[in-house]
């Protein structure tokens, strides 16, 4: 990984996990030996001519509550998550234990095989914050074919999905204001209000014009503001994520929410803070590679059906 490529890492959350990890049996060598960082590959060369192929799959979790309820299909396998507000909703257990597989799979038919295998574990998946640190470090210059892969909730069991098409470009935004506090009784002209200039933003950010030249879309998904019902908040916080049909477009939408932040910083008379905590370019996939994917699923015993599926790109964007 490259770690000046990093997007989005709080290192409050590395520590916890680490001393999470060491609580559970992680031994210090081993968290010594990987910096903090949990990504991982692993190289197979058959020794023989051939093509090099990477096959990457996510490991990380996602910010949501799983349930409690005896119902639940982990609480009944003993599998449910023991951090709060922490769980493989999307997943990626699954994704690390697929690759695992495949892995043991070449190893054990190097010898029907030929060039080389990588098979790539990428962290940080969600916010889109790992990709580039994985690509700039260098494991794909040298890649003739990538294959990624995630479980389909689009596909019933015996179905595969082969994703065709291609996926927006994405960029994550932090945004942060700081005003002034004051009671909003005795002294309210001394306040700057954080909360009304990160609402008068919000709602000027979902208006930014879509592009003629592609698909755009822009989202404010979370606002948080305020210390107390009669306090003029001087602290508030969003975040909000911006995508388009390529990097460009995707480029056009986060210029005009930096702009939008900048005039309501100075409308009123705050304290504005933007963070990128994540992006990734437009993907294109291939369409020969989808071809000879499709060609293989169709001849598996265990594959009943084969699903060509286009993702609408205001569904799914490039991983994230």
């Amino acid at each position: 990984m490259d770690k000046a490529s990093i997007q989005g890492r709080d290192e409050k959350d590395v520590e916890r996990a680490i001393e999470r990890a060491l609580e559970h049996g992680v031994s210090q060598s081993f968290i010594e030996k990987t910096g903090g960082y949990t990504g991982i590959s692993g190289i197979l060369d058959t020794g023989r001519p051939g093509p090099t192929i990477a096959i990457r799959a996510d490991l990380d979790a996602v910010p949501v509550q799983e349930s409690s309820a005896e119902e639940h299909e982990a609480v009944k396998g003993n599998y449910v998550s023991e951090i709060p507000s922490v769980m493989h909703a999307c997943g990626h257990d699954a994704h690390t234990s697929i690759l695992l597989a495949v892995a043991e799979w070449a190893v054990r038919n190097k010898e029907h095989l030929v060039g080389k295998y990588k098979f790539i574990f990428q962290p940080a998946e969600e916010g889109v914050r790992g990709g580039l640190a994985v690509a700039n470090g260098g494991i794909f210059d040298d890649v003739d074919e990538i294959l990624c892969f995630h479980v389909g909730p689009e596909c019933k069991l015996g179905e595969v999905g082969i994703c065709e098409g291609g996926y927006l470009a994405t960029t994550k935004l932090n945004v942060s204001f700081e005003g002034a506090q004051a009671h909003a009784g005795s002294n309210p002209e001394a306040g700057k209000s954080a909360l009304l200039a990160a609402c008068n933003a919000a709602t000027l950010v979902v208006g930014i014009p879509r592009h003629s030249g592609g698909l755009t879309r822009v989202c404010v998904g979370k606002l948080e503001a305020g210390e107390s019902r009669n306090v003029i908040p001087a602290h508030a916080q969003m975040e909000i994520e911006t995508r388009g049909a390529t990097s460009d477009l995707d480029a056009f939408m986060v210029d005009h929410v930096k702009r939008i932040v900048r005039g309501t910083e100075a409308a009123f008379d705050v304290k504005a803070k933007i963070e990128k905590v994540g992006s990734a370019a437009n993907l294109e996939t291939d369409p020969e590679v989808l071809a000879r994917l499709a060609k293989i699923t169709e001849q598996m015993e265990s594959v009943e059906k084969t699903n060509f599926i286009r993702f609408v790109p205001a569904q799914r964007t490039a991983h994230g």
